[in-house]
């Protein structure tokens, strides 16, 4: 645990702060070892092999409060012991508990329909804190205390210091196959418009299909980078390059048609970054990441680093070690579809540590902050437009507050010109405002 413990008080304090400054910060409850530091966390309970890993181990509702700030362990009090100050709210393990999903792996009877932890099940939902970064918090507080015991740290910068613009190829085109097309057809006996859409697609073209809005896309996305800057706006395409044995992979991407060839050239036309869409087959079997990497690789004609679990189908914590065994570096998985928000409790690139094993792992997680569809969906946060984009604002708002990183996920699918679905605005009235930042 050594490892982690460190890691966890300089990811709380912030990588512009020196590591001479982290060594004055203990973690102990040993008083005879608090003379060796000028600030002290006395660690709770959390750890404890006969508590760890159990029931006992999750923090009781409502949470206690340190500083206005709610805190999942320890105690909110403070004193000084001879010129050390002890800090009994146990901010070690508070950030523990959020950054690396503990919570699923004790109720992991809390699952939904795709064996997913219900995000209006989590800790942060139920207290309150899903919209805020819990830890970030912590990592303020952390900071002001040191500065009691003369400390001279800065704070970092109000910035969004990355944006990643993030779309996810689960369908390419609407009626570009015999299926689509003759469904088309079909419903344009009763909506003359659809039929008229599916002969245009059919016979036009892919630029003609209402879902393939990825030139849009892309040039919404460019012109963030254009305005933030293109190291700090990133736009990453994920593709799925397997499952098909169920229905949520359907339809099969075919990698060799004209149309899939005709994206790929419009993605490196536009510098879109390439990361695997791991499938909904491979949420249930993980060992089937590495193969469909190896798949993703050969298309794409590079080594691909990044991931993101098709129906953000990471089911159990344990299963991020397939990811590094494929060779995935950076995964873009971790939000709720239930709900938008900092599932990891922090709007920051962290390290996972897997909580079975209790050791801090290579694979950085970037939280997903925004997917459109938690938005919009009748079983998720069911927002009108003008919810949606001051919910969206908000949260950006709170990642700029923090010098955070911000992932968007917005899918081709769901900005299809129509006055069905309001994403299309809401998309660029978001990108619009970021580039305020």
């Amino acid at each position: 645990m050594t490892e982690i413990i460190h890691y966890i008080i300089g990811f709380l304090l912030g990588e512009h702060i020196s590591p001479d400054i982290i060594k004055q910060i203990g973690y102990t409850a040993n008083e005879s070892e608090f003379s060796n530091y000028k600030l002290v966390i006395v660690p709770s309970h959390f750890f404890d092999k006969e508590i760890y890993g159990t029931e006992q181990s999750l923090p009781a509702l409502p949470l206690k409060i340190w500083e206005e700030t709610p805190i999942l362990f320890g105690q909110a009090s403070t004193e000084t012991v001879g010129e050390t100050l002890v800090l009994h709210a146990d901010l070690v393990a508070s950030t523990y508990f959020l950054i690396s999903r503990y919570e699923e792996i004790v109720r992991r009877n809390v699952r939904d329909e795709h064996g997913r932890f219900n995000g209006k099940e989590s800790l942060p939902f139920r207290a309150g804190f899903i919209d805020s970064p819990l830890v970030e918090e912590y990592g303020k507080l952390l900071r002001d205390q040191l500065r009691l015991v003369g400390c001279d740290i800065i704070e970092p910068p109000k910035t969004i210091k990355k944006v990643y613009l993030t779309h996810d190829l689960d369908q390419l085109a609407h009626f570009r196959n015999i299926r689509g097309f003759l469904g088309g057809l079909l419903r344009g006996i009763r909506l003359p418009k659809e039929g008229n859409k599916a002969i245009r697609s059919f016979f036009g073209g892919l630029k003609y299909d209402p879902w393939y809005t990825f030139p849009w896309l892309f040039n919404v996305d460019n012109s963030a980078k254009r305005a933030l800057g293109a190291d700090r706006c990133e736009s990453v395409v994920f593709i799925r390059a397997g499952g098909g044995l169920r229905k949520e992979d359907q339809p099969i991407m075919l990698f060799h048609t004209p149309d899939f060839q005709t994206f790929m050239k419009h993605c490196r036309k536009k510098n879109v970054v390439f990361g695997l869409h791991s499938s909904y087959e491979a949420g249930i079997t993980p060992s089937r990441i590495t193969d469909e990497k190896k798949h993703l690789d050969k298309i794409a004609k590079k080594q691909c680093s990044y991931n993101r679990s098709h129906f953000l189908n990471t089911r159990e914590p344990e299963d991020m070690q397939a990811l590094i065994d494929a060779g995935i570096t950076d995964d873009f998985t971790l939000g709720y579809a239930g709900v938008a928000g900092f599932r990891l409790g922090t709007c920051r690139a962290v390290r996972w540590i897997n909580p079975t094993t209790q050791q801090l792992t290579p694979l950085t997680l970037h939280p997903l902050t925004i997917m459109d569809g938690s938005l919009t969906d009748k079983r998720y946060m069911f927002l009108n437009a003008h919810e949606a984009y001051e919910y969206c604002v908000r949260l950006i708002n709170m990642v700029e507050n923090w010098n955070g990183e911000l992932v968007l996920l917005w899918h081709n699918t769901s900005v299809e010109d129509t006055p069905k679905s309001y994403h299309r605005k809401l998309y660029k009235d978001v990108i619009d405002h970021l580039k305020t930042k």
